[in-house]
């Protein structure tokens, strides 16, 4: 006997449960990747200076933040236990330490309110989280895969970021007598992703070293400094005292 089939039949739960776990494996091999090439980036450097790298914090957490794109978002800002329907996992892989926790409109409502209509929105999304310091903030546009390659290109080029400035900010420092603690300070908000802090910190240091030197008050004074450029251009300043350079 033959029987009609059943038009209204529905994915299960379980469906929608295996789904959102596949997701979140992919999710933690991705970062995973992100962090191991991260890794392999900083090999051979000397033990203090890995140290110093960001993504050795002890306290790292990353956020994968579900709106119309996906955000990956590392920081070592301090966030509340878990709680509901969010899920958190904890992992590792070569001396990289960090908490994956999960948010989309069901766990975080706010989420769905984000309008990305016209791209990513990077602070908007940091702001429903409540993230202040952002190490790194990746997307996934719709229709991307969590590619282990992406990750990979990703996380080493972070790591050469992340040396380049333990190395500037170390020549900074050991040329701005006087002014180590703003340095400390300066390379304090790199890390917390600070702009205009960076900017006027910069400045303050310039200013305490080479007042007769404008170049970082000039490039301070935009209205979105670029970081690199602030910190490079100090420590060309710095650089000059030490050759006794640009003194009139």
């Amino acid at each position: 006997m033959m029987t009609e089939p059943d038009e209204d039949v529905q994915p299960q739960p379980a469906d929608g449960a295996r789904r959102a776990e596949g997701m979140r494996a992919a999710m933690a091999d991705y970062v995973r990747s992100v962090h191991r090439a991260y890794a392999s980036g900083a090999a051979g450097q000397p033990p203090a200076v890995r140290g110093r790298l960001r993504l050795y914090d002890p306290g790292l957490t990353v956020l994968a933040a579900g709106a119309r794109n996906l955000h990956v978002v590392a920081t070592t800002d301090r966030l509340a236990p878990p709680s509901g329907q969010e899920v958190a996992l904890e992992d590792e892989v070569e001396g990289i330490r960090w908490t994956l926790r999960f948010f989309d409109p069901v766990v975080l409502p706010e989420l769905g309110l984000v309008d990305e209509s016209d791209g990513p929105a990077y602070l908007p999304v940091r702001r429903v989280l409540g993230v202040s310091t952002a190490i790194y903030h990746l997307v996934v546009q719709p229709g991307a895969s969590l590619s282990g390659h992406q990750a990979s290109h990703a996380g080493a080029g972070l790591a050469m970021d992340h040396l380049a400035d333990v190395r500037d900010f170390e020549s900074i420092r050991s040329r701005a007598r006087g002014a180590e603690a703003l340095v400390d300070e300066l390379e304090g908000a790199a890390a917390g992703g600070l702009v205009r802090a960076q900017a006027l910190l910069a400045v303050e240091v310039a200013q305490q070293v080479a007042p007769w030197d404008d170049r970082v008050a000039v490039l301070a004074a935009q209205v979105r400094p670029d970081p690199v450029e602030l910190r490079r251009t100090l420590l060309d300043v710095v650089r000059g005292t030490s050759r006794g350079a640009g003194r009139g």
